[in-house]
């Protein structure tokens, strides 16, 4: 039989147990629904937070090689838009040159296809200074190949250098001025040098821009299906989380309730005394 007591109030004990075991479930839940993470660091589960931080850790590396194969793709790109540029000048250099090789032509129309044959190579040679990205150009003499790191095991891609202002600049520096011909020679050595290093500049960029695609994509993929697998280890389940909130809400105007009733009890002895 409970005994009644105006000093020590077991059931207001209890009632302040349960109470405060309620506010603690609130407050967790709170913290689950503003953040919206299950584990928000350590006291939360230790092991699923240090396996977590390991995986953040992986997404951040891969972010940063994505990164750079983003910026070698980049350059990639913009030589293969410069190689382009030079490749659709071909066919009418080619029609210059045929055209200057003509004896039969006047003095003022070799002055005219010379002035025609000079702006096509001055801007070819505009294309392939151009094709500049991030202070990069493969198709310049000067530069060397990229090579980009791949995944995290060390592997690496790399865009190879195309080399067309060498042989650009050897096309150019033939001479047309008035009342020289261009010999078949010329069109024979310099041109095809030409020709043959843009349509393999383009073979190459285009094959070395498709496996950097291939591997950015590869790499976006698995950073997806990595973010998904950290989502449900530290996520939390918003529809069972404010259910939760709404049921604590209850209990916890309950339990307030029952422990003011409970706290009225012990006033009541004094009645026996009046």
């Amino acid at each position: 039989m409970a005994m009644n007591s105006i000093v020590t109030n077991a059931s207001s004990f209890v009632a302040l147990r349960n109470l405060n075991s309620i506010n603690a479930a609130m407050q967790t839940t709170q913290n689950r629904v503003s953040t919206g993470l299950r584990i928000s660091d350590s006291a939360d589960d230790s092991s699923n937070f240090a396996i977590a931080q390991g995986i953040r850790t992986e997404l951040k590396a891969l972010s940063a090689v994505s990164q750079g194969l983003n910026n070698t793709k980049g350059i990639g790109k913009v030589a293969l838009a410069g190689t382009t540029g030079v490749s659709n000048l071909l066919g009418d250099i080619r029609a210059k040159m045929t055209e200057l090789s003509n004896d039969g032509i006047t003095s003022a129309q070799r002055t005219i296809l010379a002035s025609d044959f000079n702006k096509l190579m001055s801007q070819a040679g505009n294309f392939i200074a151009n094709a500049d990205f991030n202070g990069v150009n493969v198709l310049e003499t000067a530069q060397t190949s990229i090579s980009t790191l791949s995944n995290l095991n060390g592997g690496s891609l790399t865009l190879n250098k195309q080399d067309l202002q060498t042989t650009a600049a050897a096309l150019a520096a033939i001479s047309v001025a008035t009342g020289a011909s261009i010999t078949s020679a010329a069109i024979t050595s310099e041109f095809t040098a030409l020709e043959t290093a843009v349509n393999t500049a383009l073979g190459g960029l285009g094959a070395d821009v498709r496996a950097l695609n291939l591997q950015t994509d590869f790499l976006s993929d698995i950073s997806s299906a990595t973010e998904e697998g950290l989502g449900n280890i530290v996520d939390a389940d918003m529809a069972r989380e404010s259910a939760r909130m709404t049921a604590l809400q209850v209990q916890q105007q309950l339990s307030v309730q029952t422990l003011g009733i409970i706290n009225q009890a012990p006033q009541s002895l004094l009645g026996l005394f009046r």
